[in-house]
Order: structure tokens, then sequence, then C-alpha cells
């Protein structure tokens, strides 16, 4: 069993003291990064000064793009389903089995 790790990531001027394992640290660091950069973005383009306001907006900018995967994912996969239906109907009518 590995040793836990702990780290400080920075988050919005806030430092927020972690303790993890080692295999979650570039995803971390990566994902903190993100939030930071996302955030200086916000507060650029936008009249928001209120740090909450600016963490809200990256979660929603964050979690709209998980929940489109998703979406997408599941209309690719419907989309494949249709595919493979009429492909095991062709092969069925061509051998004769109904």
């Amino acid at each position: 069993m590995s040793e836990r790790l702990k780290i400080k990531l920075s988050i919005a001027e806030r430092v927020y003291p972690l303790t993890i394992d080692p295999s979650q640290e570039e995803g971390l660091r990566k994902a903190a990064k993100n939030i930071e950069q996302l955030a200086k973005k916000f507060e650029q383009n936008y009249a928001v000064r209120d740090k909450q306001d600016v963490l809200a907006m990256c979660a929603l900018q964050f979690a709209s793009k998980i929940e489109q995967k998703g979406i997408d994912q599941s209309e690719g996969n419907q989309e494949a389903t249709e595919r493979l239906r009429a492909l095991d109907e062709l092969v069925n009518s061509k051998l004769g089995i109904k």
C-alpha cells in the first residue's frame, strides 16, 4: 500500500491542504491550475470581483462540459447501436435467418 501524500493547492487566493494518494497528485494539480486560469479569465472579461461568484461560474463551466460529454457520448452510442442493428439485419437477411 502506497504512502499518502500531503500537498497544498491554491485556489482563488486560498490554500487547501490535502492528503491524497500519489496517483491523484497530477490530476489535482492540473485541475487547480485550470480553475485558477478560468477564474482569472472570468475576472478579466466580466466585472466580477466576488470570488464566490467566480468559483460558481467555474463550477458551472466545468460541470456543463462533463454533462455535454455525457450527452454526446449517449447520442454516439445510440447511433452506433442503430448501425449495428441495421448491419445485423443485413447479415441475417443474407444468411436467410429471421
